[in-house]
């Protein structure tokens, strides 16, 4: 339980169904929740938070930690991307003393996939295993505890679930429904064969595959086992 810390953040590579996991979150309606908010300052320059416009990652930061602890006010939770790494972030002591890092993964295969599918950059870094295992380190380190880690083939089959699992680890209060799960569009090939065969059919993400695979099994290791849901 993490009850003191009013900032959560949920990391997680492309593709590993965030999105859905965030509309889980809004529908608690007793969260204040952030989309990739460090991704889209990374990319675009700036961030517009609370009417402002924000230049650098500290001064987010900053701004975030300042809602979230004011008198009252809602926990924030932001959902971001590890296909960059934010290194001025890693060496903010208020990253990791101040924030609840959880982590949402997937099988790599299907990833490095939907990347393909989608167009999207296909390297190492923009698969984001490896950025994400480097959070998780920090984390468990300053917090002395293992971070909570889902699984995103848990969630079509097992919302509730998971949303009632993340509730209890992180310390937010039950929420009022059961949670509810929308399907995304997921851009993954269609054909026969599983998507590790088609990946390790091709030179380049076969090369990708092995390079993710040990960060993705070490975050793995952690996967939260799910609190079953009482009805009735």
């Amino acid at each position: 339980m993490h009850d003191r810390l009013q900032v959560i953040a949920l990391w997680s590579p492309p593709g590993c169904r965030a999105t859905g996991f965030e509309r889980m979150m809004i529908d608690r309606g007793d969260l204040t929740v952030l989309h990739e908010p460090f991704t889209k300052l990374a990319l675009t320059g700036r961030y517009s938070h609370e009417g402002r416009l924000y230049g650098t990652a500290t001064a987010l930061l900053e701004s975030v930690l300042e809602r979230a602890e004011r008198p009252g006010a809602r926990p924030v939770l932001f959902t971001d991307s590890t296909a960059l790494r934010h290194p001025d972030l890693l060496m903010d002591t208020r990253f990791t003393s101040r924030i609840q890092h959880t982590f949402l993964i997937r099988d790599p295969a299907e990833v490095i996939a939907a990347h393909r599918a989608g167009g999207r950059e296909s390297t190492s870094e923009a698969i984001g295993f490896g950025n994400c295992w480097e959070i998780f380190e920090l984390a468990r380190m300053a917090s002395g505890a293992v971070p909570v880690v889902l699984d995103a083939a848990d969630l079509p089959v097992r919302p509730a679930e998971v949303a009632a699992s993340y509730a209890m680890h992180t310390g937010l209060p039950p929420a009022a429904g059961p949670g509810r799960w929308t399907m995304e569009e997921e851009w993954l090939p269609a054909g026969t064969g599983s998507l590790t065969e088609l990946v390790l059919g091709d030179p380049h993400l076969a090369e990708l595959y092995a390079d993710q695979l040990p960060y993705h099994a070490w975050l793995s290791a952690h996967r939260l086992e799910l609190e079953p849901v009482v009805t009735g």
